[in-house]
């Protein structure tokens, strides 16, 4: 008898989720506790770009990777600037 064919993963608690044809797998969205946030929004006053080897002291500090703090300063970044554009 032919067997169907594997299911897309889809996990219901976040992990991983893919629906079916040609998406990829995305991991779940980051949630910065309070304390994280505060020392991340801290650095980015004093300096909207890190240095690699900043990058990776502070994610260290706060428990992230170093991708994590990456992408967090980028959309603060991109943020920043379009609040800036408003005015």
């Amino acid at each position: 008898c032919p067997q169907e064919p594997e299911k897309p993963l889809a996990m219901s608690n976040g992990e991983l989720r893919a629906s079916g044809k040609g998406k990829k797998l995305r991991k779940p969205r980051t949630i910065y506790s309070s304390l994280q946030l505060q020392a991340l929004n801290q650095r980015f006053q004093q300096t909207q770009y890190l240095a690699l080897p900043e990058r990776a002291k502070l994610a260290a500090q706060l428990g992230l990777t170093q991708t994590q703090v990456k992408i967090w300063f980028q959309n603060k970044r991109s943020k920043y600037k379009k609040i800036m554009k408003q005015g």
